[in-house]
């Protein structure tokens, strides 16, 4: 289990300038890099939850992806190429991962009534009932962790976490000059 106590001092408190962190003031430094140290820290905790979610579901990423979009549209209203999009694959790729989770009773498709010529896929009971089993303590222990913070905290919290995956989304976006992370 990932230890998720504050980042000891030796880690956290060198003063010499680093590639990564440039020439920032020492106590400047020192903050950001443990403030990137405990996102580090709660990154590999949450990588580590979703390799065992995986293998206890006896899935994919991208299954356990689907399943996770499907469950945030209960109207049931899903055509197989909204998920391409959400996934960024192939529609081939698409209908493998579908094909799949059918064969695995985690989902069905069903006709369009609006278009006989498309279909829809929904979340199984059976999945649906998996993943709250499999997840609900974890969901429950988040929430825990959150409820009681104050407004001004969590828009603090929640701006950081825009900003921090503003920082990264523009990884692949990037022109290629070279400036420090």
């Amino acid at each position: 289990m990932t230890d998720m106590r504050t980042p000891t001092k030796s880690v956290a408190t060198s003063e010499a300038p680093t590639y990564w962190y440039g020439d920032e003031t020492p106590d400047r430094r020192v903050r950001s890099r443990a403030v990137l140290e405990a996102l580090r820290l709660y990154r590999a905790a949450e990588m580590a939850m979703r390799r065992r979610t995986r293998e206890s579901m006896a899935m994919g990423e991208n299954e356990l992806l689907v399943l996770r979009y499907l469950l945030r549209k209960p109207e049931g209203s899903v055509r197989p190429g909204e998920i391409s999009r959400y996934l960024g694959l192939s529609t081939a790729s698409t209908t493998a991962i579908l094909d799949r989770l059918e064969r695995s009773g985690n989902l069905t498709r069903v006709a369009n009534p609006g278009d006989r010529r498309s279909i829809f896929v929904r979340v199984s009971e059976q999945a649906d009932a998996d993943v709250r089993r499999t997840l609900g303590d974890m969901h429950d222990r988040m929430l825990a962790a959150v409820i009681d913070m104050e407004p001004a905290d969590s828009a603090a919290v929640m701006a950081f976490l825009q900003r921090m995956s503003d920082a990264v989304d523009g990884v692949a976006v990037d022109d290629g000059a070279t400036s420090a992370p």
